[in-house]
């Protein structure tokens, strides 16, 4: 007696296919599970067995092998229960292959064979359209699949014997309708800001190139309300980047309701948070902060109090846009194209808050400041400091500019970006940051006087090849954020200035 079904085993946001193959032979009492299984998929053998005891089977007393091909892949988790339960059924009896020989099928049984939801539906579903196969999935998760494909055949029973009925003819399992997260509530505005005008326009350049950020100032200065304001000014996720999204939070078990993500992601982690947490893996490799921030926004806080090896495991990120975490037996990708959002205070104490002196003088500063690397720094294309906000400026009126003014501005600036890298071909490339050094010296390099100062900063400031090219990259936005074509002088320069707080590190060392 045999009976097989296909299902999926995750690596990375990639499903890759495998075949849950039953066999029921002659021998002793046995119900061996094998292909590298962990030990979730190891203890689906009592929840299988009490499933299909709840709706009515018993295990013969013979020898049940399952077999989950290929073999030399790691299996992990509680989503081959159900598949296992379907392929038993078939070498039963009591299900004919032919109902289950067009699908992919994964879910989690409970004892009294009820489906529960499992992570990593959509990219699941995605991996059994490429096979040209439906998929059978828990009720809770049907939403979330059928966004896969509008042609795609989902089944989402609730329970074990519902779709038993549903192969008999008893019943109708209809398909489940695509579903979207809930519209959150209103965002921080710009408007609500007072004084920091610097500091917006800086937040407004990052905002229409992608850049990397970091503010420096005092506690209370406004660096986490501007940092939370950032969301209210990019541009609304495209439908492409909206499964890139909602396959990393799927996989993380994020997708609440199998409502697919709308809205850019903003994750800000705690300090204390470990390099698992923040950039993926641990025993079971799982999407870190890094990941789940993709296409969106991560804060850092208080970015010193980080563990310095923890923000280092953050360069490859920022530079690859994608995280790998390396195994014995397996390597795992990750997609990280994130935008950094980070701040800090000057010293310890807090540096030059109003009616506050460090009392540490220089030497508090340069150690606090030291525990960010060089290399790191180096990654972040806008370094600007905010300044303590005086009771001047609080007792203002509330500005006449919001977010909603700043959101046009980066909106055309974006559009003006993506037209330029989809003439040229560039597949892939959304922002100027993301844009490679070859293209860069083609679509931003600047005119001769801006070529002169660029020159002459770079051999006075002794920047980097790195350096050099994010300069670039942020004088390209700012023309884009004028609304020409042409990389002028003015667009370097002010480029120049925002890497400040790297190059008076350098100085002082």
């Amino acid at each position: 007696m045999y009976g097989q079904i296909s299902t999926v085993a995750f690596v990375g946001i990639e499903a890759k296919p495998v075949e849950v193959q039953v066999r029921i032979s002659g021998g002793g009492h046995v119900f061996a599970v094998v292909g590298l299984p962990d030990k979730a998929v190891a203890e689906s053998r009592e929840r299988v067995r009490n499933a299909l005891h709840a709706v009515g089977l018993g295990l013969p007393f013979k020898h049940i092998t399952v077999n989950l091909a290929p073999a030399d892949l790691p299996k992990e988790g509680s989503h081959f229960d159900l598949p296992i339960a379907l392929a038993m059924m078939v070498a039963m009896g009591a299900v004919s292959p032919d109902a289950i020989e067009g699908f992919a099928a994964i879910g989690e049984l409970a004892l009294d064979a009820s489906i529960r939801a499992v992570p990593g539906t959509l990219p699941a579903a995605i991996g059994a359209n490429a096979l040209d196969k439906g998929l059978i999935c828990p009720a809770a998760c049907g939403s979330e699949a059928a966004w896969a494909d509008a042609d795609m055949t989902v089944l989402a029973p609730p329970h074990l014997l519902s779709l038993v009925n549903h192969f008999k003819g008893l019943q109708i399992l209809a398909r489940p309708k695509p579903n979207v997260e809930i519209e959150q509530g209103p965002q921080p505005d710009l408007a609500d800001v007072k004084g920091q005008e610097s500091a917006k326009r800086v937040l407004e350049v990052a905002a229409a190139g992608g850049h990397n950020l970091l503010m420096v100032g005092a506690p209370g200065s406004g660096k986490s309300m501007l940092a939370a304001c950032l969301p209210s000014i990019l541009p609304p996720l495209t439908s492409e980047e909206m499964l890139e999204v909602s396959m990393v939070h799927s996989l993380a078990g994020e997708l609440l309701g199998g409502r697919i993500a709308t809205q850019r992601p903003f994750r800000a982690p705690h300090h204390s948070a470990s390099m698992a947490a923040l950039v993926g893996g641990g025993s079971r490799p799982r999407p870190g902060e890094v990941s789940l921030a993709h296409l969106g926004v991560l804060f850092l806080d208080e970015l010193p109090e980080f563990q310095p090896n923890v923000l280092d495991a953050l360069r490859q990120p920022l530079e690859a846009g994608q995280t790998v975490i390396a195994r014995a037996n397996h390597r795992i990708a990750y997609p990280s194209r994130i935008q950094l959002i980070a701040a800090m205070n000057p010293c310890k104490c807090g540096g030059s808050a109003p009616g506050l002196a460090c009392r540490r003088g220089p030497r508090c500063a340069d150690d606090y400041q030291a525990r960010i690397s060089g290399p790191l720094l180096d990654r972040i294309d806008l370094q600007i400091e905010v300044p303590a906000v005086t009771a001047a400026d609080l007792v203002l009126p509330p500005p006449s500019e919001g977010s909603a003014q700043v959101r046009a501005r980066v909106a055309a600036a974006r559009a003006r970006q993506g037209s330029r890298f989809a003439a040229l071909g560039a597949k892939g490339v959304r922002t100027n940051a993301e844009c490679s050094g070859r293209l860069l010296e083609e679509v931003a390099m600047p005119d001769a006087a801006g070529v002169a100062l660029l020159r002459q900063a770079s051999e006075a400031l002794q920047l980097s090849a790195r350096g050099f090219h994010r300069v670039l990259r942020v004088a390209r936005t700012l023309a884009d954020l004028d609304g020409i074509d042409a990389v002028g002088r003015a667009h370097v320069a002010e480029a120049l200035s925002y890497r400040g707080e790297t190059l008076r590190r350098a100085r002082a060392a």
